[in-house]
């Protein structure tokens, strides 16, 4: 199977910190991957290099048979890759449908007719219904953003997302915040999406991961030390001494 992202000896230091040390990842084309490890060891770092807001020290980072190490993070988003963040980053003040609406013309380019409304052109229109159809949140698309509970906030994240039609996604703790029956409908939406994108998540937590990833790797301080499907990962002395402990 073809690799959608190979990762290479990734390495990024912040003075005497090294944040990356010599990370190695291979996404095959339609995986869900999981990054783990404790506070401080470096995934946000791994993931602002992937999408271009760090340029690493060293190493190589190849998307698609193509080297993007010193893509802008803008080339990369046009290019296929789509992030969701940690916090929530909406537009208040725009419908659940206009926010989706502005990813589908950042990713269609230049969509402008002159002075016709962007809610009356079905090319910005229908895709953004599409991506908000296959999060669930198709009944919401008139409604204001803040008028969205908290686990809402993040299905319309990932529907901004899902709208710049990307072949990579990454995910950012996307749990993040929510109740439980939150967190269920979330990973039931994500187990919907597995193999119809590549998929990196980063989360904390477990019962999540370990549902959702078809393998996974353990980050500890910047480097990786087992790589797994989640049974091996378990199982594996060097991470339950390093993070997972008795759970």
């Amino acid at each position: 199977m073809s690799a959608t992202l190979e990762v290479r000896q990734l390495v990024k230091r912040f003075g005497g910190l090294v944040a990356t040390d010599h990370f190695d990842l291979a996404l095959p084309q339609g995986e869900t991957h999981a990054l783990i490890g404790p506070n401080g060891a470096g995934k946000t770092t791994v993931m602002g290099q992937l999408t271009g807001e760090i340029l690493p020290d060293s190493g190589s980072i190849v998307f698609n048979g193509k080297d993007i190490t010193r893509w802008s993070t803008p080339e990369r988003a046009l290019g296929g890759i789509a992030r969701s963040y940690q916090i929530t980053q909406l537009l208040e003040g725009f419908t659940v449908l206009e926010n989706v609406m502005l990813m589908v013309q950042a990713h269609q380019g230049h969509s402008f007719h002159g002075w016709r409304p962007a809610r009356r052109q079905d090319a910005l229109v229908q895709p953004a219904l599409e991506a908000l159809r296959q999060v669930g949140l198709e009944t919401r698309a008139d409604d204001d953003v803040t008028a969205l509970a908290h686990g809402e906030h993040r299905q319309l994240e990932l529907a901004m997302a899902l709208a710049m039609q990307p072949q990579l996604l990454l995910l950012d703790e996307p749990l993040a915040g929510m109740s439980h029956v939150e967190s269920m409908q979330m990973v039931a939406l994500l187990q919907g999406l597995k193999g119809k994108y590549t998929m990196l998540l980063v989360e904390h937590d477990m019962q999540a991961v370990f549902s959702l990833a078809d393998r996974v790797s353990v980050l500890v301080y910047g480097h990786v030390i087992a790589c797994g499907t989640p049974a091996e990962v378990q199982i594996d002395d060097k991470v339950r001494e390093a993070y997972l402990g008795d759970h």
